[in-house]
């Protein structure tokens, strides 16, 4: 019995390892087994997670095994990120964002740099300000999620790191950043991406790709219209447009308001509070930049402008300015577009959870490629919290063995008891309360739903009461 339920136990890690493109099979269950360890020991140690010394060299090996890279750990995942999106119906937003996991090492040259910074010198930090150049990786990412919020998992990642570093102002000084191909420059990886998650996921005309500023490349939307795929941006460049004697913004201050929409938020105190902002679209020809108007096309999109009315007081104004491929007929099109594109900050909470769930930079890995691949299993293990947080709130009436063994929900059955508002809830997100309960949820009437950080820990404590309680078993009989 113990062997089964621990074969039942093991039934994700299966799913995100079986379409693994390792060059060993042996490699293959190496890494089985240590997503298992590390999942069951999340945020702790490699040696804590692994237990023993055997186990703890076999996983040093693996994450510096010249035959092991980043893409070959998340092949798998990336598989089963694919079959998660064909079993679901409607959009799927790819969430496109970079990180920086930065380090302190005294060979900092092993890793990289990713950027510059000041520090204060002088014991009680009190002393001039001195340059450093920070050390650490850069990740960029597209993250798979459905249109109520549902992450499906990572669709591509890139990692890099610089073996030197100098500013976008200082590079400016020496030439014309746009007279530079986007082959040579670190925004290629926004194309990049693009297209390996629309390969990947191959339904183009479902994918809406949503970026940040950072993503207002005009490749970008050639590339979007060459993959037949969707994207929405966030704009920061006023862009020539129409005869290429008028901007954007000049363009869109002729647009009359067409609705309006309010939304709710907190002040600074977290009183809640309602915004009313005043809706503005329009769509017309865009044109690439003077530098490049021989190599790319003018673009019909779509400038979508969502601008607070009347902002109080000691507030910034609320103001949004997307562009897009996707059509924007009306205000209910419009408000559609404003909540896809405040899915974004999903991709933000990921990476939360990978640094403060799995503490990713708090491991003491000394060279680049030994950290690459350990931040590729943490991205699954990270997925698999996120996924878990957000299960019961979009998808409430799902089986939950579906997120849950037998084991599992026989352990929470037993260990957690029931608030009179959560025993009328769904199988599901009775099982989602009773483990944020583990981790110090309070379950209480008018409490929002679990966060990632309860659900991590109440993982952690529930993994150490299933290896009691499988000891028991195996005691008795």
């Amino acid at each position: 019995m113990v062997g089964k339920r621990r074969k039942d136990d093991r039934s994700w890690v299966d799913l995100e390892v079986q379409g693994s493109e390792f060059r060993d099979t042996r490699l293959r269950r190496r890494f089985a087994s240590l997503l298992e360890e590390l999942w069951d020991g999340m945020g702790q140690t490699i040696p804590f997670a692994c237990q023993d010394w055997a186990s703890t060299k076999a996983a040093y090996r693996f994450l510096s095994n010249e035959r092991v890279n980043e893409h070959d750990i998340l092949s798998g995942h990336f598989q089963a990120s694919a079959e998660r999106v064909k079993a679901t119906d409607g959009p799927v937003l790819v969430l496109q964002d970079t990180t920086t996991f930065s380090y302190q090492r005294e060979r900092p040259e092993l890793i990289g740099y990713t950027g510059k910074t000041t520090l204060r010198t002088g014991k009680d930090g009190t002393g001039p300000r001195q340059p450093l150049t920070q050390c650490g990786i850069l990740m960029h990412s597209s993250l798979a999620v459905s249109a109520d919020g549902l992450p499906l998992g990572l669709a591509a990642v890139k990692f890099w790191t610089r073996k030197r570093f100098k500013g976008a102002s200082e590079l400016k000084r020496h030439i014309n950043p746009t007279r530079v191909p986007i082959e040579e420059k670190e925004s290629w990886r926004w194309l990049e991406n693009m297209r390996q998650s629309t390969e990947l996921l191959d339904d183009p005309v479902r994918c809406i790709h949503i970026g940040d500023r950072e993503s207002d490349i005009y490749e970008l939307f050639c590339t979007a219209y060459e993959l037949c795929t969707y994207f929405l941006v966030r704009t920061c460049v006023d862009r020539l447009a129409v005869d290429g004697q008028h901007t954007i913004s000049k363009v869109m201050q002729q647009v009359q308001v067409k609705g309006l929409h309010r939304v709710e938020l907190r002040d600074t105190k977290g009183r809640p509070m309602t915004a009313t902002l005043e809706l503005r679209y329009q769509h017309m020809t865009v044109l690439p930049p003077i530098g490049k108007q021989s190599r790319y096309p003018a673009q019909q999109l779509t400038v979508l402008y969502a601008q607070e009315r009347d902002p109080p007081p000691g507030r910034a104004r609320i103001e949004w300015k997307l562009i897009t491929n996707l059509p924007v007929r009306s205000r209910t099109e419009a408000i559609e577009k404003l909540d896809w594109y405040a899915m974004r900050w999903k991709i933000e909470t990921f990476y939360k959870i990978l640094k403060s769930g799995c503490k990713a930079e708090e491991s003491r890995l000394r060279t680049a490629d030994r950290l690459t691949n350990l931040i590729a299993v943490f991205c699954i293990l990270s997925w698999r919290v996120f996924w878990l947080t957000m299960l019961a709130r979009s998808a409430p009436q799902a089986d939950a063995e579906l997120a849950f063994t037998h084991t599992e929900i026989e352990l929470l059955e037993r260990i957690v008891h029931d608030t009179p508002h959560n025993a009328q809830a769904p199988p599901l997100v009775r099982n989602v309360i009773r483990l944020a309960q583990l981790g110090g949820y309070l379950a209480r009437a008018n409490d929002p739903p679990p966060g990632n950080t309860v659900m991590w820990r109440g993982m952690r404590r529930l993994t150490d009461i299933q290896i009691g309680y499988e000891l028991a078993l195996k005691r008795s009989g």
